[in-house]
């Protein structure tokens, strides 16, 4: 059975603390025992959670606060360091081939230098997905495709697709080049603070307008020829089809 006492040399166990998602990575060889706890699960207010480590030492792990954890390290009487993952961060430390991470759930991992165990690896965050496209039916008959990047309405990636109704493509626009005209018919995307709009204008039918929520595909204005300032659209009228 392998003797727990400590050497003169370890008296300190060195920390660190990355934040998840920090490219680090400890590299540790083949050959020797790690271990692994998931205390985190029951880690509270109060009273400690004691994990014994890959070398005999333990940690007790304590739940200091909202997304804070301390780890203390013992040597058998001897406290080597204390190990605080807070706001999400994980922390590590080393002494004489002891490798101890603390996990942002309170979770402790360690092991050996020559085991099998490298620090763990954050989870990828889930790509953005971007939403399925608006397919709104114009006064001139012709299709308009409301479509956003992953980051969704508002966020600058919004692109309007024109076509005819047998589906062939007349031309695009988007905020970096947001009109265009044919057949006398105009096509806008108009950023309205947080929003953006579609706009419809009938340059042959002397100007008339509408106007769509580009999110939902909603007429929410339309304006007419000698109708002033322009109306709401009413409950009955919308271009989403």
């Amino acid at each position: 059975m392998r003797s727990t006492r400590r050497t003169p040399r370890r008296t300190t166990l060195r920390t660190a603390a990355v934040v998840v998602g920090a490219a680090a990575v400890l590299a540790v060889p083949v050959g020797s025992a790690f271990a692994d706890s998931s205390a985190g699960a029951a880690v509270a207010p109060g009273a400690p959670v004691v994990v014994r480590l890959a070398d005999g030492a333990v940690a007790k792990v304590y739940k200091t606060g909202p997304n804070r954890f301390e780890a203390d390290i013992f040597a058998g009487s001897t406290k080597l360091d204390t190990l605080v993952s807070r706001g999400g961060g994980v922390a590590y430390g080393r002494s004489d081939g002891l490798r101890v991470v603390l996990q942002p759930n309170g979770g402790v991992t360690s092991w050996m230098e020559g085991g099998e165990k490298s620090r763990p690896k954050p989870k990828p965050k889930p790509k953005a997905v971007a939403p399925a496209p608006v397919r709104v039916v114009m006064p001139d008959g012709r299709i308009a495709k409301l479509a956003a990047d992953g980051a969704g309405a508002g966020a600058g990636g919004e692109r309007a697709v024109i076509s005819l109704p047998d589906g062939e493509v007349l031309g695009a626009i988007d905020l970096r080049h947001p009109s265009a005209v044919h057949d006398g018919w105009t096509y806008k995307l108009v950023r309205d603070g947080e929003r953006v709009k579609f706009v419809v204008i009938d340059g042959r039918g002397g100007g008339s307008s509408w106007v769509y929520d580009f999110g939902s595909g909603k007429l929410v204005e339309t304006y007419g020829v000698g109708a002033g300032a322009g109306a709401r659209a009413g409950a009955g009228s919308g271009g989403l089809r």
